[in-house]
């Protein structure tokens, strides 16, 4: 095999094309619309250098690739192995010639069981000079799920024996049983084994309460009507946490730590010790309230930063107030449970506010510089601060999902998970060894963003994902899932693949890297699994079709929206729609259905210079659209000719309705007559992204006390809750 790149710059060699391959970097990939692409060589050594591979020279492409050839006999067990409950696990150890060996498996509930290795024709190879030989013990098949570990011992063999070269060394492997597959059991009486759900973005949700956004008192409140509604689940933006000084980025995808809750969310006067304060420090929480509480009724834009100003200064006053011995014990066994992560994301907030508006020194940007650590000490009190903000926020978020099911639902608060964090968050600052750097993921082009998308977001490193036992994204799920009933996946696909995209080479220019799926579903299937939640992936775009099979099989539901079904030139028959499913009718990145039957998708991108077609010809292909799903409609009886924005509306929930699938989402912007998008893929400060405050058609803010009197909030929940039963009763 040769390295020779000299046929051309862009042309990779056979040994950067294997050296690729090896770290599941692909060289080439099917496009959106259906073109073979060859990656570049730029790409693929760029890619390489953020997972710390040289590739600068021949030389080093090819001994880079003899590494990654050499790696796995280096260890003596591997860093860590997801199997599943039952399954035959070969381990594979690696042992110095003249060393024996020994293998311990340490169960989740404290037993330990010796496993016995095997003779056996052993393969072996030099490592560094030293006869290696890979000999393979087998797990017992009836290891109970859980998270295990295997200890390996090596030590030079008795007397008699020959020592070698090699070293004596211990080892461990973190050992992961999960699930074969989640159950997807019956939920309420009466709707047989579906269930619907609203969805709403919950900042934009507001009560005449609120200080400026919708916060848990809000969701609490929302998941209480929604449950009575008949709804079994509510299905929120993801609540992750953001900045905490200077300008609080809006995407709720693009947050500082995933691990974490925004504290922006918390209501102060809900925190308990509120009710014991002193009429002095109680009006200075009163005050902090008044000043953002006139902008609850400002129908277009919401301000994150004013309501965080006038929130930390009331929870300020909060904190300093006295707590009961029974709350104090509470707050520190949170503390406890939560461990170093939370001691890491409150220091980098308190390092993030201790700097603010001032020259940072390089060395607060590395969690491991002797600055760092004396920050820890001198910060203690604002660390305290942050930390006990995540207390009362998981207090708080509790509560909503208690009055959820207190309502009658079976599943309640449905949390959604961001595909990666802000590039100068918390978590790319904790954990900074898990992040490729120079490296943003995105998507490549398709129909809908035809110059690809970069979504600033850092990716993680399949290879220190395996190093870390997977505890990154162990610790992420459980979080999320501690008081919630499901879990929606933003971009599933990237358990299985992402788009790395190099600094400077634009969204196009990337490359598909693949992460161990079996692994990474397997760690999720085993949280929620312990939590009885249940998991949607976002599967839309593009896919490969055995991804969606194999997500089935773990009972990981996919999802579908109305407008991205098609059976060639005509919408997909609810009939042929999945079973382990979410099926709605809209997505947070297109209008609400009144604005996407109106065409607005159109008229916003021209308006913001998205298209890279005539606008003519846009909007003709959108009232085609608009035409063959009202004709789709008519032939199943569910419009007349002439119907009203509110008939079709309801007309395309029943279309969807009549499907197999499993859940069923209603947006909370369809039942109020919302037209505008809360997100526009492809912008930033073109469009105020993620600020759009709940509003009806006339353009009126819609408060949670308008929501009992708005028709056709009454109206579709209504009709929807009546469809789905009477469809479960004509189903038996």
């Amino acid at each position: 095999m040769t390295s020779d790149d000299s046929q051309s710059p862009d042309v990779p060699s056979e040994a950067l094309v294997a050296l690729a391959a090896s770290y599941g970097i692909a060289t080439e990939y099917y496009s959106f619309f259906g073109d073979l692409v060859h990656v570049p060589a730029a790409t693929l050594r760029a890619v390489l250098g953020a997972m710390g591979v040289a590739t600068f020279t021949p030389d080093q492409v090819d001994a880079s690739l003899a590494e990654a050839e050499l790696a796995p006999w280096r260890a003596l067990v591997p860093p860590s192995l997801v199997i599943r409950l039952g399954a035959e696990a070969p381990v594979n150890l690696h042992v110095a010639d003249g060393h024996d060996v020994a293998v311990v498996l340490h169960l989740e509930d404290g037993t330990t069981r010796e496993l016995v290795v095997p003779d056996q024709e052993p393969e072996s190879r030099a490592v560094d000079g030293v006869t290696t030989w890979r000999l393979t013990v087998h797990l017992p098949d009836d290891v109970p799920l859980g998270w295990h570990e295997l200890r390996a011992t090596q030590r030079a063999a008795g007397s008699g024996g020959h020592s070698g070269r090699g070293v004596d060394r211990d080892a461990v492997c973190v050992l992961a049983v999960t699930p074969e597959r989640l159950d997807v059991t019956p939920l309420r009486p009466g709707y047989g084994d579906r269930a619907w759900g609203l969805m709403a973005q919950m900042y934009s949700v507001r009560s005449k309460a609120s200080w400026g956004i919708g916060d848990f008192a809000d969701l609490g409140d929302l998941a209480d009507i929604a449950g009575d509604r008949g709804a079994d689940f509510l299905l929120i933006n993801p609540i992750h946490a953001a900045e905490v000084v200077g300008r609080i980025e809006p995407s709720p995808y693009l947050p500082a730590t995933r691990r974490f809750v925004s504290p922006l969310y918390i209501r102060p006067e809900d925190v308990r010790e509120a009710a014991y304060l002193p009429s002095s420090q109680r009006a200075l929480v009163e005050w902090s309230h008044d000043s953002v509480s006139d902008s609850n009724t400002d129908p277009d834009r919401l301000d994150r930063d004013a309501a965080w100003a006038a929130k930390k200064a009331a929870l300020e006053v909060l904190f300093r107030a006295p707590r009961s011995a029974g709350r104090q014990r509470s707050y520190e066994g949170f503390v406890a449970r939560e461990g170093r992560s939370l001691a890491d994301f409150a220091l980098w907030c308190a390092i993030e506010e201790h700097y603010e508006g001032t020259m940072r020194p390089e060395a607060a940007d590395d969690a491991t510089s002797d600055l760092v650590a004396q920050l820890r000490r001198d910060l203690a009190d604002r660390v305290d601060f942050y930390s006990w903000l995540q207390w009362v926020a998981d207090e708080q978020l509790a509560a909503a999902q208690a009055a959820g099911l207190a309502a009658g639902m079976k599943i309640g608060i449905m949390h959604d998970l961001a595909v990666g964090v802000h590039p100068s968050g918390a978590d790319s600052w904790s954990m900074r060894r898990m992040f490729a750097p120079g490296i943003s993921v995105g998507a490549p082009p398709d129909m809908y963003n035809q110059q690809g998308q970069d979504w600033s977001q850092p990716p993680w490193r399949p290879d220190a994902l395996a190093r870390s036992g997977y505890a990154p994204l162990r610790d992420m799920i459980r979080g999320l899932l501690r008081n919630a009933g499901a879990l929606r996946i933003d971009h599933i696909i990237g358990f299985f693949r992402l788009w790395w995209i190099p600094a400077g080479l634009g969204a196009a220019a990337g490359t598909y890297v693949r992460y161990d799926h079996e692994a990474m579903i397997g760690v999720l299937a085993l949280e929620a699994h312990r939590a009885g939640a249940v998991v949607i992936g976002e599967d839309l775009g593009n896919v490969e079709p055995w991804v969606r099979d194999y997500l089935s099989s773990r009972g990981v539901l996919g999802t579908s929206v109305l407008w991205f079904e098609y059976d060639g030139d005509r919408p997909t028959a609810p009939e042929h729609y999945r079973r382990l499913l979410l099926a709605t009718v809209n997505t947070h990145d297109l209008p609400p259905t009144a604005g996407y039957l109106a065409g607005e998708h159109v008229d916003l991108r021209a308006r913001l210079g998205l298209l890279t077609e005539p606008v003519e010809q846009v909007r003709a292909g959108a009232e085609r659209e608009r035409a063959v799903m009202l004709g789709m409609l008519r032939d199943r009886g569910l419009i007349g000719e002439h119907p009203t924005e509110r008939e079709i509306v309801e007309a395309l929930h029943l279309y969807l309705i009549a499907s197999d699938s499993v859940l069923f989402g209603v947006a909370l912007v369809d039942a109020v007559g919302e037209r505008r998008a809360q997100n526009q893929p492809g912008t930033n400060t073109e469009y105020p992204n993620w600020q759009i405050p709940l509003a009806d058609s006339a353009g009126n803010a819609i408060l949670m006390e308008d929501l009992a009197q708005v028709s056709r909030f009454d109206s579709l929940t209504s009709v929807v809750d009546t469809a789905m039963r009477r469809v479960a009763d004509e189903r038996g």
